[in-house]
């Protein structure tokens, strides 16, 4: 899974979605980054990672900080991501998902408060979509359509301020971009909020063509 470092520091987690472009959150554009590829143990070299500069960071042009609302970035690679058992591009979702849906999210969220070169391993867990109408009532006035809420089944969520920017993987395709939730995550019985990715399938391909 690519992550995304600010200098040496681990910043957000991220997406291939093609050779050239890697989708992550718009709030994890803090500085100069760059992404790492391959990445299983975060401050470990590893055999299978690749380092790429980004080219181009574009930030969706409705974004904003304040609401988090179309809190989404697409990162080229200066050069193209090398293809292997590594490193594979995941699909977009282009249709949206019915709540309910099992799905599982991945992320290195221990990784904010941990020191450089100390072993940091990948963690993946399951999560369920949960409906607009539940997703508004546990965040009122703070969700909208472009939103996507999921959880763990009787409360909570699993994925945490580390994983801001990574992948929702629902039936094999992108669904969704950690992009908040409550703080502190551990504790609480909300679901994370994701950028949903079916809602902005055209922008990005659009945006992908046009750069």
């Amino acid at each position: 899974q690519p992550c995304i470092f600010d200098r040496s520091r681990y910043n957000c987690g991220a997406t291939l979605i093609s050779q050239r472009w890697v989708l992550t959150a718009a709030h994890c554009h803090t500085g100069p980054i760059h992404v790492r590829l391959g990445k299983y143990n975060l401050y470990t070299r590893e055999g299978s990672e690749q380092h790429r500069a980004v080219a181009k960071a574009l930030i969706h042009p409705g974004y904003n900080c304040t609401d988090h609302n179309n809190d989404i970035m697409l990162l080229k690679l200066h050069t193209p991501a090398a293809l292997n058992r590594y490193v594979q591009p995941l699909g977009l979702a282009s249709r949206c998902a019915e709540p309910g849906k099992q799905c599982s999210i991945s992320g290195w969220s221990n990784a904010i408060n941990a020191q450089e070169n100390v072993s940091v391993i990948l963690y993946c867990s399951t999560v369920h979509t949960i409906s607009d109408e539940q997703c508004a009532a546990d965040f009122p006035g703070h969700v909208n359509g472009n939103m996507l809420c999921a959880g763990l089944r009787g409360g909570g969520t699993d994925s945490c301020e580390g994983d801001s920017g990574g992948p929702l993987v629902c039936d094999g395709k992108l669904q969704g971009v950690v992009s908040w939730g409550d703080v502190p995550c551990l504790s609480t019985l909300k679901p994370g909020v994701y950028m949903n990715v079916c809602k902005y399938y055209n922008w990005l391909l659009a945006t992908m063509w046009a750069n």
